[in-house]
């Protein structure tokens, strides 16, 4: 997936906003005030997603363009390099359940605003 199907995709989900917190080469996806996606923006171009801890062992001995999240909580994300073979569905399917995990974890009062959108 490039970049800009990455953001088109995310941006399509109910409560979600991008922003660059932490330098200009970082583009997160947060729903709600929770980040569920970055995209490194300078070469080697990846992504890192939330994924929940067994399945991101599963898919990281799968593909081997998925490794444990770069900067992040491995348990529990994953890095996926963008240069690779893995089609754009499956990569869509990782990016849906990211945001669903964060979806799920978010604080009551959150939820609700987040149906009323």
């Amino acid at each position: 997936m490039d970049i800009e199907l990455i953001r088109d995709y995310c941006l399509k989900k109910k409560g979600v906003s991008e922003s660059f917190p932490f330098d200009e080469d970082t583009l997160v996806f947060k729903v709600m005030s929770k980040i569920f996606l970055l995209v490194n923006l300078t070469p080697p171009q990846s992504m890192n997603l939330k994924c929940r801890p067994e399945k991101a062992v599963e898919l990281r001995e799968l593909y081997p363009a998925v490794k444990p999240g770069y900067h992040m909580n491995k348990k529990h994300w994953n890095t996926v390099d963008l240069d690779n073979l893995i089609p754009d569905k499956l990569q869509k399917s990782w990016i849906d359940d990211s945001y669903e995990l964060v979806v799920k974890g978010l604080k009551k009062s959150e939820m609700v605003e987040l149906s009323k959108l």
